[in-house]
């Protein structure tokens, strides 16, 4: 097992042990040790799959055998068997809540994300829709990873990924020049540098400084628009990666995707989340 592997299914017995405590004292009293049972795992809903790598792993964990029949980035219809368990029916019951709410989750980041890229893709075909770090502590991992089956990027997983100047770093420093210099004096030329900027003003400062993306932070399309024409007119934009962030939702990214940005992030994809409606349907064998 990879250390990669090995930290993923270290996660996921963490969350049934939140879950399971000492025991499933329900279907302990009820159910006789050596009763087998068959379940069925499916969504009441269409949508994108997600998180049936997940739920394999937990299910396999309490030793059952696990039989799918799609795969992460599917798309999926209504009542649809995406994945069978068969095993201890006392397993089964005890990993139940953990699947469902991961797959759920998951499966709902999948679906609005590819939503989400649909509609800004008819406006711009090159547009790339990313996530923020704006994830429940714990299960940033599966976020972005739901996103990405979604047809979505991840953007930045960590702080460690790539240089974000944001508005409360500019605060604290002379100004956006300084601060870009500074960290090309400090970072690795292997780190991009990203500048989160309000104003025209800003964008510009931050092109001539170097910087390798520029973030227009809840400006306006109109806004953005008029400043990227500013960068041309200066010939600054065709070295530069424009994103579009704040404020940004499933109902107006198509907006956004108009002003021919090359990326678009959304809080929303992550911290919104509609879980997708999934059954987990118990047969006794």
């Amino acid at each position: 097992m990879t250390k990669s592997r090995k930290l993923h299914v270290d996660k996921l017995l963490e969350f049934l042990m939140e879950d399971i405590g000492f025991g499933d004292i329900t279907s302990e009293s009820l159910i006789p040790e050596d009763q087998e049972a068959h379940a069925k795992l499916y969504f009441r809903e269409p949508g994108v799959v997600s998180g049936l790598d997940e739920t394999e792993t937990i299910f396999e964990l309490l030793n059952c055998k696990v039989t799918t029949h799609a795969k992460d980035g599917d798309r999926t219809k209504a009542n649809q068997t995406l994945l069978e368990v068969d095993g201890p029916a006392i397993s089964i019951l005890s990993g139940e809540r953990t699947a469902l709410n991961l797959i759920g989750r998951m499966a709902g980041i999948a679906t609005t994300t590819a939503e989400t890229v649909k509609k800004a893709s008819l406006e711009n075909p090159k547009i790339r829709i990313a996530a923020t770090r704006k994830c429940m502590p714990g299960l940033r991992t599966l976020d972005k990873k739901a996103v990405i089956h979604g047809g979505g990027d991840p953007h930045r997983y960590r702080l460690d990924d790539c240089v974000l100047i944001k508005d409360n770093h500019l605060v604290l420093v002379d100004s956006i020049t300084s601060a870009i210099n500074k960290v090309r004096a400090k970072v690795s030329f292997t780190k991009m540098i990203e500048v989160e900027v309000e104003t025209t003003n800003q964008a510009v400062e931050a092109a001539e400084a170097g910087a390798d993306i520029v973030m227009f932070d809840n400006m306006s399309p109109a806004k953005i628009r008029e400043t990227m024409a500013v960068l041309e007119r200066k010939g600054l934009r065709e070295r530069l990666l424009l994103e579009a962030s704040g404020g940004i939702t499933p109902d107006n990214v198509a907006d956004y995707a108009a002003t021919q940005v090359d990326i678009i992030s959304l809080g929303h994809l992550t911290h919104s989340v509609k879980s997708l409606n999934v059954k987990l349907e118990i047969e006794m064998i």
